[in-house]
């Protein structure tokens, strides 16, 4: 793995579509529900949220610890 490879993962962000995609709803809801409630065209957030970005956290985690991992010479 060289520098950029590694800087690519570790800068990855988790995005809008992939939120949207967790908790099967449009990415547009979703830009919605992140505005501030008093903005014009804020909506609530989807129900499930709270579970659906607990796992893409877990898995950003995970991908974050293995590359650690593996920069320091582990498995």
């Amino acid at each position: 793995m060289n520098f950029r490879e590694a800087t690519d993962i570790l800068c990855e962000a988790v995005t809008a579509a992939d939120i949207a995609g967790a908790v099967n709803r449009s990415e547009q809801l979703v830009r919605q529900a992140r505005l501030p409630a008093d903005q014009k065209g804020a909506r609530s957030p989807p129900p499930g949220w709270e579970v659906a970005v607990a796992k893409l956290a877990r898995a950003k985690a995970n991908r974050l610890l293995r590359l650690a991992t593996k920069l320091e010479g582990g498995a």
